[in-house]
């Protein structure tokens, strides 16, 4: 059995996990983070399946539903979506039904993952129903500003993208000014071999190891960010490898309650040279979801 942390801190009723450090005092001292006045988006594309090139364009894992984007209300085409509306005007209309883990930029919610019977901080797992989660869904994290703290290991390592199956150690984490309540936003570059060959974007990937989880959940993070598919490092098969007790969504959602932040794109963030920004969130308030699609942005 993993023993829990965090459970009780925040009271017994807790829902939001470490984003409850994120108090004004933290809020403001983030805001000392601005240089520039550069707001730079961290997200992927959505791109829907319905759009012909969409299914190689955009990384995603296999076996997961593809956003569908219709240009219309009744999902014909896209003439069909147009209405006028007065002499020489026309709106149009459109629909989108995304699932957001595996397919797009994403924030996890507590209730994404936990063990025996219990959610994080001892919430009932019965909860989560066919309805939605009645405890610690996506709803629950409310707006994300806080100071983002950028570890590009990528470079660090001389090389464009981290290899499959590559697992960061805590010792390249080492050194880093972590503080908490700090979004800590890690890049390995995988989302470069899509563009280059879709089908190896789909095996192993790279990711964390226990050890670098563990060394920034001890850090009080307020949430771990990643330009990969599941913060871990992935198998063949999309799959985690490590033991139950070692797996990073249990030691982050589960025990923690730290979120997570998943398949950013940081192509244009490793370009101009920050390290420390204003981190800012707005998860989509999903009554009892378990994740949301999100445009995290990082303002320079």
């Amino acid at each position: 059995m993993i023993e829990p942390h965090n459970w009780g801190r925040w009271g017994a009723d807790d829902e939001r996990g470490t984003l409850n450090l994120l108090t004004p005092e933290v809020v403001l001292a983030a805001m000392g983070s601005v240089r520039q006045g550069r707001v730079v988006s961290l997200a992927l594309p959505i791109r829907g399946s319905t759009s012909s090139p969409a299914r190689l364009g955009v990384p995603h894992l296999p076996g997961r539903p593809l956003p569908q984007h219709f240009m219309s209300v009744d999902g014909a085409d896209y003439a069909a979506g147009v209405r006028p509306i007065g002499p020489g005007v026309c709106v149009c209309d459109d629909a989108l039904v995304v699932s957001p883990h595996g397919t797009t930029t994403h924030l996890d919610a507590l209730c994404h993952m936990w063990t025996g019977d219990k959610l994080y901080n001892g919430h009932d797992a019965a909860r989560v129903r066919s309805y939605g989660a009645t405890r610690c869904g996506i709803d629950k994290a409310g707006g994300i500003v806080t100071r983002g703290v950028f570890l590009d290991v990528a470079a660090a390592l001389g090389v464009p993208h981290l290899d499959g199956g590559f697992r960061i150690g805590a010792d390249l984490l080492d050194g880093a000014d972590i503080r908490p309540g700090d979004a800590v936003v890690i890049r390995t570059g995988w989302p470069l071999v899509h563009a280059s060959d879709p089908g190896r974007y789909q095996h192993p990937q790279p990711g964390l190891s226990y050890e670098a989880g563990l060394w920034l959940a001890e850090r009080d993070v307020a949430l771990v960010a990643m330009d990969n598919a599941a913060i871990a490092a992935l198998d063949d098969h999309g799959r985690c490898t490590e033991p139950l007790e070692e797996d990073l969504h249990l030691l982050f959602l589960w025990r923690h309650g730290i979120h997570l932040l998943e398949m950013l794109w940081l192509e244009e963030l490793a370009t101009l040279g920050a390290t420390e920004f204003l981190f800012m969130l707005a998860p989509l308030t999903v009554e009892g979801g378990t994740a949301s699609p999100v445009n995290p942005l990082a303002v320079l």
